[in-house]
């Protein structure tokens, strides 16, 4: 439904009521803008609401006889003015010297629009009587729309993830895949309603350059013994990003661009194996991977490399017990952690940039946090041992004091090494300068690293997580290393030594 309105305010509203309304003179109304773009919106979805502001610049109360849409009651624009919803309206009145707003949405169905398209240019004019004229635009964008079902009743199907205390079923909303949807492709973007599973035994395949766009409350699970593979590949204008696979919102228009939390997660399960996600991105969510576990096997349940995880309310990545490999990877700003490995796990990070520059609430979490336990309840805790963590030519920062942490509750070895990496980590607290985990001259721990140094990320605020010429961490990462990944993740063909992160540095002018 538009919110349409128009707000009139004045200085004479207070003490006169006598105004004879003339109409309006052909020079004497003034538009905000001659053209209002509504940014591009997915077919059968309703945009946002945007606003046009009209001026009478005449010195009289006046009335506006007319005020309608070309295509009459057949626009897919919608208004509401002075309170009143509809497509037409008649003697709109301004006081001297006034504005009013009018607020603007549309929901279009590219089917009817124009066949065989993906997406079309909607356009329509909204009329002022014969003094003036507002173009109104937007890009209908054509998409597969992948939604649970409902039985009679209108209850939508789940998938179910779990057993509660008195052994019901517990599920999320949101079905499995069936076999002829297990190939994303670039010929559309996706919208997902709810969570769509895939189920055991399958593999679920993102082609280079597929978009897929979660409403609130949805994501991706998969199941036992199921895969996902997500196949990105260089783009040749970062910018565009055509070959990236990217996740995110279903909310096109740019004011939800870098808004956290609008879709659920990623939620690889305990059982599924094999993961491989390269070039992809995926922001905007409330936990941007969480990886539950791990197969058992010598070979990493998840594999990242070129990938970029930000804007998570909460984790970007999280992995219980699990088993990661990621290389040329950016792990941004996050509510929380950039990454979580807790109750233990193994890890291994080559060329990747940990950096939380989180602004928009408190945070109390540090950018990579480490341990081995998770509340049972008051009293107890479970715990695993922290099998393996190692970072190498890596960066950890943020706009915290320590960005870096471990925490042991178990008693057995707790096994991490940071080689060649750059962290934050500056603190006056007794009991953190006195923790073994923290002796920067430990060589099981730390060898080369780079402490409280200066990255010069380009805009860390908006997840530009390269370094510029300023950086102290060019040329600082370990050259034996540099053949496991010779270029960055743009593709830069990596210096030897190389720069710390997953970027090499650029020269920013200004």
């Amino acid at each position: 439904m538009v919110v349409v309105g128009i707000a009139a305010t004045s200085l004479y509203s207070g003490c006169r009521t006598d105004f004879n309304f003339r109409p309006i003179g052909l020079s004497e109304l003034r538009f905000s803008s001659d053209t209002v773009y509504l940014d591009t919106i997915f077919t059968r979805i309703s945009s946002a609401t945007y606003s046009l502001k009209v001026y009478n610049t005449s010195d009289d109360a006046v009335a506006i006889p007319n005020i309608y849409l070309d295509n009459g009651d057949h626009s897919n624009f919608r208004l509401n003015v002075d309170g009143l919803s509809g497509k037409s309206f008649q003697n709109v009145e301004l006081l001297p010297k006034d504005s009013m707003y009018v607020y603007i949405e549309t929901t279009a169905d590219i089917n009817e629009l124009a066949q065989n398209n993906t997406q079309f240019l909607y356009e329509d004019k909204l009329h002022f009587s014969d003094v003036g004229e507002v173009t109104l635009m937007t890009l209908v964008q054509d998409a597969v729309f992948l939604y649970p079902n409902k039985n009679n009743e209108g209850i939508k199907e789940s998938i179910p993830i779990g057993i509660d205390d008195k052994g019901n079923t517990v599920g999320i909303v949101g079905r499995y895949l069936e076999d002829n949807e297990l190939i994303f492709t670039n010929e559309k973007p996706y919208v997902v309603y709810g969570y769509m599973g895939v189920p055991s035994g399958k593999t679920a395949v993102f082609e280079a350059g597929a978009r897929v766009h979660f409403h609130e409350n949805s994501g991706i699970i998969v199941g036992n013994n199921a895969t996902i593979k997500v196949n990105g590949e260089p783009s040749t204008d970062p910018e565009a990003m055509e070959g990236e696979v990217i996740f995110e919102g279903d909310r096109l228009e740019s004011l939800y661009n870098n808004i956290p939390g609008q879709w659920g997660a990623i939620w690889l399960t305990a059982g599924s194996t094999q993961h491989q996600f390269n070039h992809a991105t995926i922001k905007n969510a409330t936990v941007g991977i969480l990886m539950d576990y791990n197969d058992e096997t010598v070979n990493p349940t998840l594999t990242l490399k070129n990938t970029q995880i930000h804007n998570s309310a909460a984790v970007n990545l999280w992995g219980k017990t699990a088993h990661v490999y990621a290389e040329n990877s950016v792990f941004g700003n996050a509510g929380q952690a950039s990454f979580h490995g807790n109750i233990g796990g193994n890890y291994h990070f080559i060329h990747c940039t940990f950096a939380n520059y989180w602004n928009k609430s408190f945070r109390s979490t540090p950018a990579v946090l480490l341990n081995d336990y998770t509340p049972i309840d008051s009293e107890t805790n479970f715990i695993k041992p922290l099998e393996k963590a190692t970072f190498e030519n890596c960066i950890i920062e943020g706009n915290q004091f320590v960005e870096f942490y471990v925490e042991q509750v178990g008693t057995e070895a707790f096994n991490f090494n940071l080689n060649h990496t750059a962290i934050q980590f500056e603190s006056s607290n007794q009991s953190v300068i006195e923790n073994p985990f923290f002796d920067w001259e430990n060589s099981n721990h730390y060898k080369n690293i780079i402490r409280n140094g200066t990255p010069s990320f380009v805009l860390p605020e908006k997840n530009d997580m390269r370094i510029s010429q300023l950086s102290e961490f060019i040329q600082k990462g370990d050259a034996t290393i540099v053949s496991q990944t010779p270029t960055d993740l743009l593709g830069v063909q990596r210096t030897t030594p190389p720069d710390m992160g997953a970027y090499q540095h650029v020269i920013i002018e200004n």
